[in-house]
């Protein structure tokens, strides 16, 4: 049986750079608490060619290739208002933007703790055809693995229904490459500027909270005209 100490010991103690700017961040309020909606002041601009560098980790592309926007969203695991857009905008942005080969979108790793850092490890270990779905269901059964006393046995139970056995799982969680590539990628999402989860960046464009559907057309209707 994994025990709470085995598993941190696991994923690593040391403190994610990012996530220590983010020590006022809270995990709790899933479901129930108000939702971070975009600021006029947070609006700032990446160039493509920062924005789109080789980082720590492969881009997983969901999406046409050459789709005319690019959404990359920083996330973490064990953050309640990424659920909230992942349960109710993004079935929006796949069906109507993704699906129709008029968006492309990149999740990167932003783990704001070390369970959410673990939970992105499994995601990774799943590889990347299964990435996605992963990601899907970790987000659907947050409130159960996320905040509980034992969240390496609740995380093992969500990783299972993944297909993965209990010796990958361990294997994953002991994998200090993965570990620490996970860790500069949340490193280079604050210089980029993110400072809080979830973040996008729309071709470009930062946006800071939880984009509801019409927050999402707004930004890219424009973007594709009359496509």
């Amino acid at each position: 049986m994994l025990d709470r100490r085995r598993f941190l010991e696991g994923v690593g103690t040391a403190a994610l750079t990012a996530a220590a700017l983010l020590a006022l961040a809270s995990p709790g309020g899933l479901g129930t608490s108000p939702i971070a909606f975009i600021g006029q002041a947070e609006a700032q601009t990446v160039s493509a060619d920062k924005l789109m560098a080789t980082g720590p980790l492969p881009d997983i592309v969901l999406g046409k290739a050459d789709a005319p926007v690019t959404i990359v969203e920083y996330a973490s695991m064990t953050c309640g208002h990424c659920a909230h857009f992942h349960e109710t905008t993004f079935p929006v942005l796949k069906e109507k933007y993704i699906d129709t080969g008029k968006v492309k979108m990149i999740l990167r790793e932003f783990p704001l703790d070390i369970v959410a850092k673990a939970a992105f490890m499994v995601a990774r270990c799943s590889g990347d055809a299964k990435y996605y779905p992963m990601v899907a269901t970790l987000f659907e059964t947050q409130k159960t693995w996320a905040f509980g006393n034992n969240p390496a046995q609740a995380l093992l139970t969500v990783a299972k229904q993944g297909g993965m056995t209990e010796e990958q799982f361990n294997a994953c969680l002991s994998d200090t490459k993965l570990g620490g590539q996970i860790d500069q990628q949340a490193k280079r999402g604050a210089e980029l500027g993110v400072d809080s989860t979830p973040t996008f960046f729309i071709n470009g464009k930062k946006l800071s909270g939880a984009l509801s559907p019409e927050d999402l057309a707004k930004e890219v209707d424009p973007l594709i005209g009359s496509n």
